[in-house]
């Protein structure tokens, strides 16, 4: 239940047609598809001969990128961002961000986190730089105008600017003739390519390249950096690859799409058999098994399928509810939450209920659902958590509660978690059991939020 208040992370986007043709309709359809990892904000950048034209505002995408500012869009070089961010955000910190300095023109997008950007800020402060937005990805527009003063190519002056950064990222940058795609050597972030005739597109999950009608190629590795351009077609810089990978498990039980598939993982069936692991680990005596949609509904499968218990489809979502209605504070949480749901009440009445979620942070979602079950005659409920307790806070970003403020924190017992939600029994999939879930053993995962460690390895 991430709208608990964790927020989604960013997507980034980005395309080079070789052949010459036009951009900007194809990234908008991109942008589109992964409008799940930002409701924020959202922007598109093109390049046409030199030409810049730029489109950003507060919204989702289909409020700022209508049909008609789609067609202005000109190009054959292009990016794109949308972002997840508490209340509006400053139009100077909307992403694509763009500078111009002694070399041209370049923009960037990027999802993620600089552990460093603090210090790296505060160094450029103290030699004159004059910053524009409170963003990291100014801080890397800086570092990246400075090294290119004395780097021979725009692709070096990346590989010098990556070598000092710390944290989290996937970017997309482009320059007057490049594009160039670039991941943090641990590989928190995805970021995977592909192409469409002969454009070569980079985006943070496969379905974005489906909605566009492109070819998935493969992911970027952790520490790549891929350059594409008219003299040498397609690149890769692999200068600090090869380091131990921390694949973020948080990508797989909520903010990707269950259609993507991640460094080779496809996120639906990680979700099916986690759901499966939460029924052998946490039985219920339970008539009917519930979804909370849409995290919880593929999880809610994989239960459903491993117990026999039927699948119903007992709560319901509104898709156009908004938390950009209401204030961030505990009312208007619970406002956006009782605009967002509501149950089936013949479906329930009469029946315990097994309701079936990705994952929990404060709880007050999960208690508003378990209070609308019981007032529609939901004789029992038991709430089954297809992630582990989440006990601490992500230090790569990912915006959460205070760690007080999450439910499973600061040693609280299930009877204490049942008691403030409302529910019969609570169950959370064990640590251990993502292990099982059938994620590639190429690579190993963090599960900091969850355990405290950087590198889960999985049994494959």
């Amino acid at each position: 239940m991430a709208s608990d208040n964790m927020k989604e992370e960013c997507g980034v986007i980005g395309m080079f047609d070789l052949g010459g043709g036009d951009v900007g309709r194809d990234l908008c359809y991109g942008l589109f598809a992964l409008q799940h990892r930002g409701h924020m904000s959202c922007g598109v950048v093109t390049n046409d001969n030199y030409k810049l034209t730029s489109i950003k505002d507060n919204g989702h995408v289909n409020e700022v990128l209508s049909v008609r500012a789609i067609s202005t869009l000109k190009g054959r070089i292009g990016i794109g961002h949308v972002r997840a961010s508490g209340g509006d955000d400053l139009r100077e910190n909307i992403q694509p961000i763009t500078t111009r300095y002694c070399k041209g023109t370049i923009s960037l997008a990027k999802n993620g986190y600089i552990t460093n950007a603090e210090n790296l800020r505060n160094a450029l402060e103290d030699d004159g730089a004059i910053f524009q937005s409170t963003r990291d990805t100014e801080v890397i527009m800086h570092l990246i105008a400075r090294a290119r003063t004395t780097c021979p190519s725009a692709e070096t002056s990346l590989l010098e600017v990556m070598d000092s950064l710390e944290g989290a990222y996937s970017m997309i940058l482009m320059s007057p003739k490049k594009l160039m795609a670039a991941r943090d050597p641990r590989g928190y972030r995805p970021l995977c390519m592909g192409r469409k005739g002969r454009a070569v597109v980079f985006a943070s999950e496969t379905c974005a390249l489906d909605a566009m009608g492109a070819e998935y190629v493969r992911d970027i590795e952790p520490g790549e950096l891929v350059c594409v351009d008219d003299k040498f077609g397609v690149r890769s810089f692999k200068n600090f690859c090869g380091k131990r990978t921390s694949l973020c498990i948080y990508e797989y039980v909520y903010f990707s799409r269950p259609d993507s598939i991640l460094d080779g993982n496809e996120v639906y069936a990680f979700r099916e058999k986690a759901g499966r692991l939460l029924a052998r680990a946490c039985p219920a005596e339970a008539d009917i098994v519930c979804g909370v949609p849409d995290g919880g509904t593929v999880f809610a499968q994989g239960y459903a399928n491993e117990t026999g218990i039927p699948l119903k489809a007992g709560v319901m979502k509104n898709k156009f509810s908004s938390r950009n209605l209401f204030t961030h504070d505990s009312e208007g949480r619970e406002n956006a939450i009782k605009l967002k749901y509501n149950v089936l009440r013949k479906t329930v009445e009469g029946k315990s209920v097994a309701l079936v979620d990705d994952s929990i942070m404060r709880g007050e979602t999960a208690r508003r659902i378990i209070t609308m079950l019981k007032n529609a005659g939901a004789g029992a409920v038991h709430l089954r958590i297809g992630c582990p307790r989440i006990l601490h806070k992500c230090i790569y970003g990912v915006q959460m509660p205070d760690e007080r403020d999450l439910l499973a924190s600061g040693g609280r017992t299930n009877e204490e978690m049942c008691a403030y939600l409302g529910c019969e029994s609570i169950g959370f999939l064990p640590t251990d059991a993502l292990k099982e879930t059938g994620l590639s053993d190429k690579f190993t995962y963090c599960t900091s939020c969850l355990d405290g460690k950087l590198h889960m390895k999985s049994n494959g």
